[in-house]
């Protein structure tokens, strides 16, 4: 098995066991990325000397007896919006070029404290803010399994990398679907984590009731392992939730046999816009678990239909009121300024060079929303309907253990394909939307390759707080359709 094969799971078990070196698996992991990252894009930034100083830490760790982390010599990668002290963080835009942050994210601290090389920080859609990773002021990210074509978004960087065996997991945020989409589009598995279950701290905020960090990873027990790690309360995030974390491996036993699943007819007999082998590839799904012993019934999510238009004011209006902030006086890009400027000209041109077209095309969309004399009509009615969607997805999972359906409506798209048309781009997120609007988990995992090659993903929502149902199905069916094992072919890379 070679460096680039290894699960998290795999790699931590390996270097516990003295069969392999944490300094061997970092240096061909960053071998990996010197070979692949020029035709990927999914690094922006690589801490060739830190990882492997941590690497060498932790050999000397196991050497002496000394008791290691679960994630002990393993290189994960964090999306470059969150804080890792000794690397910058951009958030995939210009406003942000030069920052060094002077503390660690919540979760980059619990990483470490596990014991994971924190190899460098992902590519991304700008502020997060997109469905392909192509508003990236750095360049786009392109998808392993065909690099002529996106990865999903915004967490694209992290999900390229865990596809193509830069590293075998990383982090990422997800608001509207940035870690599912992408995972999906990867070929890959992406944890949404219930609003609540991972603290925000050191993240860059775009929509604070909607943004949430959580795992990529290669098979369902890395992200249950990764979710165990950076999960659990935290006083400096006042949204984070004191609820228990349970033993999320251990909830993997492989038994789907009672579960009720609900497939709601909106995402998959009455979705328009869904590709049909899309639709065919989540039939089976639901075939092999019902095969599994799980039940299966239809249930109804008439709200769906209003999931695009409530989250885009209120993650418009959130965001404006997030990036305000960068104004070039106290945070960000800061442009020069002729004889004669005043403030107002030093806002609008540190803004209009540091701010990309979609950035921009965001912000104006909600400060609009929460002006005077639209604020009722645009965002307080958005806010009304949130609460109908929440309450309708609480009333389905009274009845069913969890729901599952697409992630992406259609496999990844050529780059540059739905650019210049934002609502279509918008329109891709229309299954994974309602679980950060209700602030439910979701669990993107493969499906059978699409009959273009590319890879497509089922996805499941659960109860509040209760990802480990979602990961329990979740293994149970890829370990029972061996789509867990699904790899792009990128030559004849380290």
């Amino acid at each position: 098995m070679t460096a680039s094969d290894r699960t998290v799971t795999e790699c931590a078990a390996a270097i516990a066991a003295g069969d392999v070196s944490s300094v061997a698996v970092t240096e061909a992991a960053l071998a990996r990325v010197a070979a692949l990252d020029g035709k990927l894009n999914s690094h922006l930034h690589v801490d060739a000397d830190g990882a492997l100083a941590t690497a060498r830490q932790i050999d000397r760790d196991r050497a002496a007896g000394r008791a290691l982390g679960p994630l002990a010599g393993v290189p994960i990668s964090l999306k470059d919006n969150i804080a890792a002290t000794g690397m910058p963080m951009t958030a995939g835009s210009r406003i942000l070029q030069g920052y060094q942050p002077p503390f660690d994210a919540t979760v980059t601290a619990r990483l470490k404290a596990a014991g994971a090389v924190l190899l460098g920080k992902t590519n991304l859609d700008e502020f997060a803010m997109g469905s392909s990773s192509e508003s990236s002021a750095f360049g786009p990210v392109r998808n392993p399994w065909d690099l002529g074509r996106v990865p999903g978004g915004s967490s694209g960087g992290s999900a390229a990398a865990v596809a193509a065996g830069l590293v075998p997991g990383a982090l990422g945020t997800d608001t509207g679907g940035s870690i599912r989409q992408p995972a999906a589009l990867c070929g890959i598995v992406g944890l949404k984590p219930g609003y609540g279950r991972v603290s925000r701290y050191g993240a860059v905020a775009y929509a604070s009731s909607l943004d949430q960090i959580g795992p990529l990873t290669r098979t369902v027990r890395d992200a249950a392992r990764l979710l165990q790690v950076i999960g659990g309360a935290d006083p400096r995030d006042s949204t984070c939730s004191h609820a228990p974390m349970p033993d999320l491996e251990a909830a993997l036993t492989g038994e789907v046999r009672g579960l009720r699943l609900g497939v709601p007819r909106e995402y998959l007999q009455d979705a328009q816009g869904l590709d049909p082998a899309v639709r065919a590839a989540v039939q089976g799904a639901i075939q092999v678990l019902r095969e599994l012993g799980a039940e299966i019934v239809e249930v109804s999510l008439p709200h769906t239909r209003l999931c695009i238009a409530t989250y885009y004011l209120i993650a418009t209006a959130e965001a404006s009121a997030n990036l305000a902030r960068y104004d070039g006086v106290r945070f960000g890009h800061r442009a020069a300024l002729r004889s004669g400027d005043g403030i107002d000209d030093l806002y609008a041109s540190s803004r209009g060079e540091g701010f990309g077209a979609e950035v921009k095309r965001r912000i104006l969309l909600g400060t609009f929303a929460l002006s005077a004399g639209y604020h009722d009509a645009y965002y307080k009615k958005a806010c009304q309907v949130r609460r109908l969607i929440h309450d309708e997805l609480l009333a389905a999972l009274r009845t069913c253990d969890a729901l599952l359906g697409p992630t992406s409506p259609v496999p990844a798209w050529p780059i540059g394909g739905k650019s210049g048309n934002p609502l279509e781009m918008y329109l891709m997120d229309v299954f994974t939307l309602s679980a950060n609007l209700a602030g439910l988990p979701g669990l993107a995992v493969p499906l059978p390759l699409h009959p273009s090659g590319l890879p497509i993903g089922l996805q499941l929502l659960g109860r509040p707080m209760d990802e480990a149902t979602l990961l329990r199905i979740g293994d149970a069916y890829t370990r029972a359709s061996g789509t867990d094992l699904l790899r792009p072919t990128l030559g004849d890379a380290p």
